[in-house]
C-alpha cells in the first residue's frame, strides 16, 4: 500500500528546523520526502492524507523499559510479583499502552521474567498484539546482596565468579535475549548507601563482555557508582544507566567511548520519587533524599555529558505505582527543565540517537526516504512545547511500520481526530 501524506510540517529527527512538505510511503518505508514546492513531484498512484498542518515526526523511542514492571496509567499494582499468566496480560497490555503514547520503540532495561519479554516482541513483530519494536531482555543479574533491585528476587545464575557470569550471558543469549543487564551498582533508594557499593569484581565483568561479544548481545548496565561506570566502560558494555556519581576519570572514559556507548539517566523515576504522595503506611523519607541528591549531582552531570558529545537518552524507569507506563513523555519535558535541553534536542536523541540505540540508526529515527515508516502526526509544535506529547489527545496518528495503530480520521480532507485500528 502506498500513502502520500501533504500538508504537515516535517521534523525528521535531525534537529533541524520543521519544514512544509510532504511524505510519500510504501509498504513499511518511507519512500520520499518532499518540501511543499516539490511535492507535486511525489506519487500520485497512492492513498492521499491531508495533514491539516500537523507537524510528521518519528516515532519516540524509549531508552530504559521495563514492560513487566506493573504499573501503567490505566491500572495501578501496588505490589512487583505477580503470577505468571497474569504478568504476560500486564506486560502485554503495557507495549500497547506505549504505542498509544507514541512509542514506536523501546529497549528494555531488564524484566521480571526470564523469557516473557522475548515471546512478547515475537508476537509484536508478527502482528499478533500490538506493541513497540522491541530490544528484549531477560532477568537483571546482580549477586546475592541486600542493595539489589526490586527486580533482583528470582533471579537466575548469581554465583560468583567469571565462569558463573560467562554462563548466565550466554543462557541469555540462547533464550532469544538482545540486551543483558547487570546490576554493577546498587540503589540507594532501596538501600541508603547502596548506589556506591560495587557488586562485580572486574574479572567477573571482563568476562561478560567477552562472552556478550561471542554471544552477539549488548549489555546493559545500572551503574550509579563512578568505579562502576568505570568498569562497565572497561568491560564493553553498551548502555550505561544512571551514572550519577562519575568522576572525572569515568567521564574522561565516556568520552573515549563515545561512538559506542548510550547513558540514560533516567530522570523519569528521579522526579517522581520526588512528587510521590504515598499512603501514610509507606515511608519514602529516604528514597526523596536520594533523589534530591540524585537530581542535584545530574543536573550538573548531564549537560556536561551533552556537551561533549556523548549520547544521552530520555528513559526513566517507568513501572512503578508513583511512576506507572503511560507518562513516559515527561521525560522529555524533565530533559528541558533539569538539564538545559531545547526541544529540538530532546526529540533528537528520543528518535535519531534512539533508532541509534536500537542498532538501527541507519533505518530507524528519521523521516528520510528509505527509512522505517515509524511516524508520529502530531497536534501542535513539540519544538515549541514537548509537554504536548504527553497527551496522548494530540497524537492524530501513530505509524509503525508504515501500518497505522492510531489512524487519522479525515474529515474534508482535514486531519482532526484519531481512532485505533490495531
Amino acid at each position: 500500500m502506498k500513502i502520500l501524506i501533504t500538508n504537515v510540517r516535517v521534523f525528521d529527527g535531525t534537529g533541524s528546523a520543521p519544514f512544509l512538505g510532504a511524505v510519500a510511503i510504501e509498504g513499511n518505508r518511507i519512500s520520499a520526502v518532499a518540501p511543499a514546492n516539490a511535492a507535486a513531484d511525489l506519487p500520485v498512484n497512492a492513498k492521499v492524507m491531508d495533514g491539516a498542518g500537523a507537524m510528521l515526526m518519528p516515532g519516540l523511542i524509549e531508552a530504559h523499559a521495563h514492560l513487566t514492571w506493573p504499573s501503567s496509567i490505566e491500572r495501578i499494582v501496588p505490589d512487583m510479583v505477580l503470577p505468571p499468566e497474569e504478568l504476560a496480560l500486564t506486560a502485554a497490555r503495557n507495549a500497547r499502552i506505549l504505542l498509544d503514547h507514541g512509542y514506536t520503540s523501546v529497549y528494555s532495561g531488564g524484566a521480571l521474567s526470564r523469557q516473557l519479554e522475548i515471546f512478547l516482541k515475537a508476537q509484536m513483530d508478527c502482528g499478533g498484539l500490538p506493541g513497540p519494536r522491541l530490544i528484549p531482555s531477560s532477568i537483571e543479574r546482580g549477586p546475592p546482596s541486600d542493595g539489589g533491585l526490586i527486580a533482583q528476587s528470582g533471579t537466575a545464575s548469581e554465583a560468583r565468579g567469571p565462569q558463573a557470569v560467562r554462563e548466565f550471558v550466554r543462557e541469555c543469549a540462547a533464550m532469544g535475549a538482545k540486551s543483558v543487564k547487570f546490576l554493577i551498582s546498587g540503589e540507594s533508594a532501596l538501600k541508603p548507601g547502596a548506589s556506591q557499593e560495587v557488586l562485580y569484581t572486574q574479572e567477573e565483568l571482563q568476562a561478560a563482555g567477552e562472552q556478550a561479544r561471542e554471544s552477539n548481545v549488548w549489555l546493559t548496565g545500572h551503574a550509579h557508582a563512578a568505579e562502576a561506570v568505570k568498569l562497565g566502560l572497561r568491560s564493553g558494555f553498551r548502555v550505561l544507566y544512571h551514572c550519577t556519581y562519575a568522576d572525572e576519570e569515568a567521564i574522561d572514559l565516556l568520552c573515549q567511548r563515545k561512538s559506542e556507548v548510550f547513558v540514560a539517566p533516567t530522570i523519569g523515576i528521579v522526579q517522581a520519587t520526588l512528587d510521590a504522595d504515598p499512603p501514610a503506611h509507606f515511608d519514602m523519607t529516604h528514597m526523596k533524599a536520594d533523589a534530591a541528591a540524585v537530581l542535584e549531582r545530574q543536573m550538573s552531570l548531564v549537560p556536561q555529558l551533552k556537551r561533549l558529545g556523548i549520547r544521552v537518552l530520555p528513559g526513566g524507569d517507568y513501572g512503578f505505582p508513583f511512576n506507572p507506563h503511560g507518562r513516559n513523555a515527561r521525560d522529555l519535558e524533565l530533559f528541558v527543565e533539569h538539564f538545559a535541553y531545547t526541544p529540538s534536542e530532546v526529540l533528537v536523541a528520543a528518535t535519531r540517537l534512539g533508532g541509534e540505540l536500537m542498532g538501527m540508526g541507519d533505518e530507524l529515527g528519521l523521516i528520510r526516504e528509505g527509512y522505517l515508516a515509524d511516524l508520529l502526526l502530531v497536534k501542535g509544535d513539540p519544538t515549541e512545547d514537548v509537554r504536548i506529547l504527553q497527551d496522548p489527545n494530540n497524537l492524530l496518528a501513530v505509524m509503525k511500520d508504515g501500518r497505522f495503530h492510531k489512524e487519522p480520521v479525515l474529515n474534508h480532507g482535514s486531519a482532526l481526530t484519531a481512532r485505533a485500528v490495531s
